[in-house]
């Protein structure tokens, strides 16, 4: 029995001792991983095991590990891929090209061709098909708006601790308070929420005689601002933000949207005239006005500097889709315009700034797409950065950006619109019986881009010299064939699309309907509809603002949803396209109305019928808004 007990006590010292000699490696192991996540694994820290802040009234629990950094998200709106200093030679960026040059140039960075697919998906991390907003744009009249049921950048960024803020344009839809940008995530919002409006009086229309204010602070009409370039007006408002907030107490994200470039083209006559060289007057105040953001980039970085945020800042810039030559713009020497699905409305300017960037002063050539943007962000800010597995359609691309790593994207849709006009040569047995080829789409995968039906506008066009040009020379589309419905390129070898290889590769045309039709059958349906007489500014107290009471459920576009979901794969005609633009339901709608409103609509349908155009204007805009007949 002594034996036994002291067999016993020597197994019992050597458990304890191997204990010990475990608990000292762990504690070696760990001061070695707290230093070497600090100096070895870069800033900030992606875990997705880390612990998230977590705020009380009493005190606030920090995350183990570096701080989230501050995050600027810069847009501009229709800034072609011609229009920055570092890609012209007629438009001067010293700012901008100063940035670029010290951060990540990316070379192979891809938005949408229109404003609201590529705001939604920047803001949701989904492709527009997942949306349901894959045709055209949240027109300021239509009971639309970014789906509710989506959690947005913003909101998951305030989540982790974030104090979050937007600046600028929003154009995702208003017609209702729940889908105003202080209702998705947002602590506080000042801008406009249509998709243009003047620069200094912000009077915004959308067709003859329905005009009104377009300038919010919060949720109320900004009137007393009007009379100050926007330009100027945005960046002062970011610079206010970024003085009023401690950089130490909360990570901050600030989305600083620009209304310029966009028309109509206004600027301050001091930025006008370094460019009075410049023959052709478009491009003369096109290039004023990109001088003005250039200049206002300048204000808030020196602010990010002088408040403290500077040493832990992320600062984005972008373009939303490529820039309109009519309107001063310049995509070359890439094919196509605003509007379009070839590279010169889908290639968009972008560049990240930031001391966090392990590897800096260089050009990426990783594919990044805007979609993108949603977990990159959301991983800085130490979630999880692997949610693109998870319902998202983004990819973190913080490792190809920072570090020169391989980008774990592979493809891009670019869109499938169903409602879109048809291409008139296009057809199933055209799609080698996978896709109808009528159908307008375009996905890229690896080094391969695929077109169908009518891509938009196909022509290149040289920066303009000329003082002006005839009406109809925007029209004129050499390489225009008629019939013509599937295109192919070789998008690294051919990034300006000159060499169809369509014929001469059936097996990649095969792949990619293939890859079409995969992705359509996961589209949801198109919201699209039909304008509300209740959203005129003469209703609204003369300013564009909420006018559906909360409780009205989301308008959807129900017309043919099935053909929507099953158009690549059925290669039927979709008669019910043109009815889609306009039809009328108001009918339908008469029962939500009280007297006074119905004598307000037959007010509006006075108004409109003086106006001459009615709602076949609508109908021609909407049906041409990404056309070659604008």
């Amino acid at each position: 029995m002594m034996a036994a007990a002291a067999t016993t006590a020597a197994t019992t010292a050597a458990t304890t001792a191997a204990a010990a000699t475990t608990a000292a490696a762990a504690t070696t192991a760990l001061a070695t991983f707290s230093v070497m996540s600090l100096l070895s694994l870069g800033y900030p820290a992606r875990d997705s095991k880390a612990p998230k802040r977590v705020e009380t009234e009493a005190a606030e629990t920090l995350p183990v590990g570096p701080k989230p950094p501050h995050i600027v998200f810069i847009m501009t709106d229709d800034q072609g891929f011609n229009d920055i200093g570092y890609h012209s030679s007629d438009i001067k960026t010293p700012v901008l090209d100063k940035m670029a040059a010290d951060g990540v140039k990316l070379e192979n960075y891809y938005v949408q061709p229109i404003c609201t697919p590529s705001r939604s998906q920047l803001i949701t991390g989904r492709y527009q098909i997942h949306t349901g907003l894959q045709h055209s744009i949240i027109r300021p009249r239509q009971p639309n708006c970014l789906p509710l049921d989506h959690v947005t950048l913003p909101q998951r960024l305030r989540e982790l601790g974030y104090s979050t803020h937007m600046v600028g344009k929003w154009h995702l839809g208003f017609y209702k308070k729940e889908c105003l940008p202080t209702r998705r995530g947002f602590d506080s919002y000042f801008g406009s929420l249509t998709g243009s409006a003047d620069h200094y009086t912000y009077k915004s229309c959308d067709g003859p005689g329905a005009c009104g204010l377009d300038l919010h602070r919060g949720e109320r009409p900004a009137r007393e601002q009007r009379g100050t370039y926007s330009t100027h007006l945005y960046a002062r408002r970011v610079r206010g933000i970024l003085a009023g907030h401690d950089a130490g107490a909360r990570p901050l994200f600030i989305f600083l949207s620009f209304q310029a470039v966009h028309g109509p083209l206004r600027s301050p006559r001091r930025y006008i005239y370094p460019y009075r060289g410049l023959g052709n007057v478009p491009r003369r105040k096109y290039a004023a006005m990109v001088s003005a953001v250039d200049r206002a980039v300048g204000d808030v970085t020196y602010a990010l500097r002088k408040y403290g945020y500077y040493r832990d800042s992320v600062v984005i810039f972008s373009t939303d889709n490529g820039g309109q030559p009519w309107c001063g713009g310049n995509n070359w020497p890439l094919r196509g315009r605003k509007g379009t699905y070839w590279e010169g409305g889908v290639r968009g300017l972008g560049f990240v700034h930031s001391p966090l960037l392990r590897k800096k002063r260089r050009v990426s050539r990783a594919l990044v797409h805007i979609s993108d943007w949603y977990p990159t962000l959301v991983g800085l800010a130490g979630g999880d950065g692997s949610l693109g597995r998870r319902g998202l359609d983004g990819h973190d691309v913080w490792g190809a950006i920072s570090e020169g790593k391989e980008s774990p994207r592979r493809e891009i849709l670019h869109n499938i619109d169903p409602l879109y006009r048809r291409a008139p040569g296009g057809s199933l047995r055209e799609g080698h019986g996978i896709w109808d080829t009528g159908v307008q789409a375009s996905i890229r995968a690896g080094d391969w881009k695929l077109l169908t039906g009518d891509p938009g506008y196909g022509d290149w066009t040289p920066p303009p010299l000329l003082a002006s040009f005839p009406a109809g020379w925007w029209n004129l589309e050499r390489q225009a064939r008629a019939g013509k419905s599937l295109w192919l390129f070789n998008i690294s070898a051919d990034p300006n699309e000159r060499l169809d290889l369509a014929r001469r590769r059936p097996d990649v045309v095969r792949e990619l309907l293939a890859r079409l039709a995969y992705y359509n059958r996961t589209a949801v349906p198109v919201r699209y509809p039909p304008e509300d007489p209740r959203a005129h500014p003469g209703l609204n107290g003369g300013a564009w603002v909420p006018w559906a009471p909360d409780r009205e459920e989301d308008s959807r576009d129900s017309r043919d949803s099935r053909d929507s979901r099953d158009s690549g794969d059925s290669g039927d005609s979709r008669d019910s396209r043109d009815s889609g633009d306009s039809g009328d339901s108001r009918d339908s709608r008469d029962t939500f109305y009280p007297k006074e409103e119905k004598r307000a609509r037959k007010t509006e349908k006075e108004k409109k019928l003086k106006a001459s155009h009615g709602r076949s204007f609508f109908r021609r805009l909407n049906k041409r808004i990404m056309s070659n007949r604008i």
